[in-house]
């Protein structure tokens, strides 16, 4: 087994400000990747989507729950399957408690072309309660590019789409896909796919931290039996 080099505590020490150093320029690279992200032009979506949760029919704009961005994770389930796929039952399970996230104003939900009817038993059976939707027969999946066409098939991958609300006028701010996803399933994680962000008044472009109308972000941290839903 090839394990690490065994060495003196001042070596350690030695190894780990060195390493260091290059985990802070990382962190600020990510910082600044994270700022060409926000600077990403939005598109808007005029397509009316349908999807089937557990208050029955609902829009693009019903999945917001009133708040002013949506983060949609595309749970790959296609129709003739009789449960999820492992992989993205594993993403679902590191999921934290939504409320840190809908006290930035932001709504988590999770969106699969498998029928409601084959969602909400394989949910139940997961224990999770994350708003799930069912695209069953409609083109979302395909237009976000969780579905792709191989061989004249639907293929399925999983990936993570952003949303903004203008009041009813819905924009699409950013997808990614596969490894895309490595390292989501914290709060701040999924804002720093977000146009908003982390809603931090030391985040660039500035004038975002309180365009939702609320004070910048840390400031909303509570514990989460104590955030409005």
């Amino acid at each position: 087994m090839a394990l690490p080099e065994i060495v003196s505590r001042d070596e350690w020490r030695a190894a780990r400000a060195d390493l260091l150093v290059r985990e802070k320029a990382a962190t600020r690279a990510r910082d600044a990747l994270n700022a060409e992200r926000r600077r990403l032009p939005m598109v808007e979506v005029e397509e009316e989507y349908v999807f089937e949760g557990g208050d029955g029919k609902a829009t693009l704009l019903d999945l917001f729950e009133g708040r002013g961005q949506l983060v949609v994770y595309h749970f790959m389930f296609a129709p003739e399957w009789d449960a999820g796929c492992r992989s993205c039952s594993a993403f679902l399970d590191q999921i934290g408690h939504l409320a840190h996230l809908q006290a930035r104003g932001t709504t988590f939900a999770v969106v699969s072309r498998a029928p409601y009817t084959k969602i909400l038993p394989f949910k139940a059976r997961m224990g999770w309660t994350v708003p799930w939707y069912s695209s069953y027969g409609g083109d979302f999946n395909h237009d976000f590019g969780a579905t792709l066409e191989i061989d004249d098939e639907p293929a399925e991958r999983p990936g993570i789409s952003c949303f903004l609300r203008d009041r009813d006028r819905v924009f699409h701010t950013y997808s990614t896909y596969e490894r895309g996803l490595d390292g989501l399933g914290s709060t701040t994680s999924f804002l720093d796919l977000t146009a908003l962000g982390r809603q931090e008044e030391w985040e660039e472009p500035k004038g975002r931290a309180s365009a939702l109308g609320a004070p910048a972000g840390s400031v909303r941290i509570r514990y989460h039996d104590e955030c409005e839903e």
